[in-house]
């Protein structure tokens, strides 16, 4: 018996006779998520409404070629790896579209140095819940650009798919804990919490066995 979701099961089985009603099923099916994605990675609804319409471009190209390049892994769930893919096809069009993705000295840029600096202190601070609730991060003129230390990226790449993409999602994209829930199908904003939680107390761990020391040590 297959593992792939219903009805992409049914997009791609070659028998699947009326193959337009089967994509149309796949379209409202994953709507949803796409269009999280292409929020999550543009300004604006008529950016992010260009980038939905070359998701389902993209997906639906070459008799589904994309999606049929999907295989079941148990450990992680096909939506995770359609956000992941989907992700990389709306940056790829921006770039694009546009050359470059962000601008080094627009207020989104600031915002975003700004999340990774979040997550450099979160992997340095204790084990606490209240330090990952929803915030708004200031767009301060005078931030210094702050990369992801080499140690830290590292880290990072160890981490499974889903929670590179979690933190990702959280720290490179801005997206509420409501709207995570939403794309990797948590149950609740708190449950998105309480995963960021276990995932940056992972992180120190593995900085500390790496040997380097954080402010918590």
């Amino acid at each position: 018996m297959s593992q792939l979701p219903p009805v992409l099961d049914r997009l791609l089985d070659p028998t699947t006779a009326d193959k337009e009603e089967a994509w149309a099923a796949f379209v409202r099916e994953f709507t949803p998520l796409l269009l999280n994605v292409a929020r999550s990675v543009t300004t604006g609804r008529d950016a992010a409404m260009d980038a939905y319409a070359v998701l389902l471009e993209a997906f639906k190209e070459d008799d589904s070629r994309r999606l049929k390049r999907y295989t079941v892994d148990p450990r992680s769930k096909f939506t995770t790896w359609l956000v992941v893919v989907a992700r990389r096809i709306c940056v790829d069009h921006i770039r694009t579209k546009y050359g470059r993705v962000r601008n080094a000295d627009s207020a989104e840029e600031r915002e975003r140095r700004s999340r990774r600096k979040r997550l450099e202190e979160l992997t340095s601070a204790s084990d606490d819940v209240s330090l990952i609730v929803d915030e708004s991060p200031s767009a301060d003129a005078t931030l210094c650009e702050v990369e992801v230390s080499s140690g830290l990226q590292s880290a990072l790449e160890s981490l499974d798919a889903r929670d590179q993409l979690l933190l990702t999602l959280r720290f490179d994209d801005g997206l509420s804990a409501s709207e995570i829930a939403t794309v990797l199908h948590f149950q609740s904003q708190f449950h998105v919490y309480r995963r960021i939680n276990q995932v940056l107390s992972t992180l120190r761990e593995e900085l500390r066995s790496r040997g380097i020391e954080t402010a918590a040590s």
